[in-house]
């Protein structure tokens, strides 16, 4: 009995011991989920290590700095959008405030820590390490950079990348000296004789270089649309004018592909030209039809699909803007994530954009910048010149060569951010209205 209490006494206590071992890492456990967050505080993850804290920032000296955490993942969407954000506010904001990334999925620990529920989740903290304000999704750089205005963060002694708005011109560098009647009401493109469509209105006489640009201004029109009795057009070969509803039509394609309208009085020419250049015999009506098949996502303009910016809405659906702003401005119309393709206005260079929960998520390439076409009024008062005015552009030299090169345009340069912004605050009203003409009137 003595020899087996002599070998039980041993196991007795290792079992105790393992117990209190045991007990201790539970608590230390728990104790770590419990951990107040402090942005000093890295729990045990190494900044600079695995995909944690890559874009520490801390500078060179021991002065402490604000600090932007975004917690996220290297898989999730928005997070992918949040990376080159982080990345340019790393570069360009160091010294101004620390920039830190944790990946969630390699460090659950500190999901747990900042109690986060959504990714991405950014945190701002003050130099005392104290959190100032927090967000759960996708933010962009302009909100981030807001926010830290509004804590108190001085960013002014930062120069603001090319993006941002720098460069604007409300003066034209010349005279537009064209004679009015040679000038499209539409899109103030020069008339050419054989092209030439007139609207009658109790006003006057309103020109068009074309029917497209007509029945562009028809479909913004709101209230009765115009008698078709009142449209005249320029027979093709022989340069008189005819009416619109009576005429004969030859719908063809240029080199290009986009869409050409000649006119004819009479039957015997229209099929003429229709067999010696090609295309479509067509009425009025048939034109008008033809016209009307492509509108813009945004206004509801008529507009050649070889003219307009390629929007992807996500769900799948495709449609297109008649310009760079009512592109952008399909997201406010829809309330979804879309991604647009312009061209750069100088080069025809492709410049890719793509949203976010109504802002820019991704740009290419990355130092895109939107024309917007806009002059003063009579009250000083910043108005559109209209969608013909409006562009995109790879580049802020290529924005200002093409400046250089249209003397008589107006506007400013600002950020694509900025552009979709502006949209994105439009009440359903008004973007039903957006684009609208009230009435025409000669110029």
């Amino acid at each position: 009995m003595g020899e087996q209490t002599k070998h039980f006494m041993p196991k007795a206590l290792i079992v105790g011991m393992l117990a209190v071992a045991i007990g201790v890492a539970v608590f230390l456990k728990e104790g770590t989920k419990e951990k107040t967050a402090s942005p000093g505080d890295d729990n045990g993850i190494a900044s600079g290590s695995g995909t944690s804290h890559t874009l520490a920032n801390a500078g060179t000296d021991s002065r402490p700095l604000p600090k932007l955490l975004d917690l996220g993942s290297g898989t999730c969407i928005p997070c992918k959008a949040m990376a080159p954000i982080l990345e340019e506010l790393k570069e360009t904001y160091a010294g101004v405030f620390d920039v830190q990334f944790i990946d969630v999925k390699d460090h659950p620990e500190a999901a747990r820590q900042y109690g986060i529920q959504l990714i991405p989740t950014q945190i701002f903290f003050d130099i005392a390490g104290q959190e100032r304000f927090r967000h759960e999704g996708f933010f962009s750089r302009e909100d981030i950079l807001a926010t830290w205005d509004q804590l108190g963060v001085e960013l002014a002694t930062v120069a603001p990348p090319a993006s941002t708005e720098t460069f604007q011109r409300f003066e034209t560098a010349s005279l537009d000296e064209r004679d009015k009647e040679s000038v499209c009401y539409m899109c103030d493109g020069d008339i050419q004789p054989q092209t030439r469509t007139v609207l009658k209105t109790d006003k006057g006489e309103v020109a068009f270089c074309s029917p497209h640009c007509y029945f562009i201004t028809w479909s913004s029109m709101v209230g009765e649309k115009p008698a078709d009795a009142d449209v005249t057009v320029t027979d093709w070969s022989t340069g008189t004018t005819a009416p619109a509803a009576s005429a004969h039509y030859v719908y063809g394609m240029d080199p290009s592909n986009r869409p050409t309208i000649k006119a004819f009085a009479d039957e015997a020419p229209a099929e003429a030209e229709r067999a010696a250049a090609g295309g479509n015999r067509m009425t009025w009506a048939d034109v008008q039809k033809k016209e009307q098949t492509t509108l813009c996502g945004f206004c509801d303009r008529a507009v050649y699909p070889e003219d307009a910016g390629v929007v992807k809405v996500a769900g799948g659906l495709s449609t297109w803007g008649c310009c760079p702003m009512c592109s952008l401005g399909v997201a406010a119309r829809l309330q979804k994530d879309i991604e647009v393709t312009e061209k750069d206005a100088l080069t025809g260079e492709a410049v890719l954009i793509k949203t976010l929960s109504g802002h820019v998520a991704s740009l290419e390439p990355a130092g895109a910048v939107a024309w917007a076409g806009s002059r003063k009024n009579e009250a000083g008062d910043i108005v559109s010149t209209g969608c013909f005015k409006q562009a995109v552009f790879a580049s802020e030299d290529n924005l200002k060569e093409w400046v250089q090169a249209h003397p008589t345009a107006t506007g400013r340069m600002i950020s694509i951010e900025a552009a979709l912004a502006a949209k994105m605050k439009l009440t359903p009203q008004q973007i039903s209205q957006a684009c609208k003409i009230g009435e025409c009137a000669p110029k």
